[in-house]
């Protein structure tokens, strides 16, 4: 593609494709704005017409992930129209099976490090994946025998965390070669423990 182009309206999805292609490459913190222009053939100034700094290109990527992991929640969802607690368990395990799809993107929305407060469509974004995750977790909530029970917001971020401490854990220097179970079987009994003791499953 000729450099001129870049310069009607594909640059930015250039940089974000290029960043994607580096981040599966060298990890979240291994490119720099300079090496984005290299990699699409422009001059070292032209992604700031698009992207204030790093960060900023970091936070599109980490937004379109979120907004890619909030559809296939939902997705799931509705992949189980009848039963709740079933509803649920398929929305964690397509939030697992995102992150050991997208691992480099998943890594860079879920940076610790990385300032998402400073970025409001990216916050935007993330909790709009996570309101997925608590209509989930109210509406089984809503047919729990139990006499005392977190509020759904607290039961979706319990389940939230720990979808995510297995995404992590498989994804990690270690990987699953060097775990009994997969990623999935691990969920599921995790999943199992949790939800019977909020007496959503016997």
């Amino acid at each position: 593609m000729a450099r001129e182009q870049y310069h009607h309206g594909n640059l930015r999805e250039a940089l974000i494709q290029a960043a994607l292609v580096l981040i599966a490459e060298r990890g979240i913190s291994g490119f720099a704005v300079a090496e984005l222009a290299r990699a699409v053939g422009v001059s070292a100034a032209a992604p700031y017409r698009h992207f204030r700094d790093r960060d900023a290109v970091l936070a599109e990527v980490s937004r379109r992930g979120f907004e890619a992991l909030e559809a296939e929640m939902r997705a799931a969802l509705l992949s189980r129209p009848t039963d709740p607690v079933a509803a649920l368990e398929a929305c964690a395990q397509s939030h697992l099976a995102f992150a050991g799809r997208e691992g480099p993107v998943y890594g860079a929305m879920f940076d610790p490090h990385f300032p998402i407060t400073a970025h409001p469509d990216l916050a935007r974004a993330r909790d709009a994946a996570l309101a997925v995750l608590r209509g989930a977790a109210q509406t089984a909530c809503d047919r729990s025998r139990a006499a005392r029970r977190p509020p759904a917001r607290m039961v979706a971020l319990h389940i939230w965390a720990l979808t995510h401490g297995v995404a992590t854990l498989y994804l990690g220097p270690s990987g699953a070669g060097q775990l009994p179970m997969t990623p999935a079987d691990l969920l599921e009994a995790g999943m199992l423990v949790y939800l019977q003791s909020l007496a959503l499953t016997d």
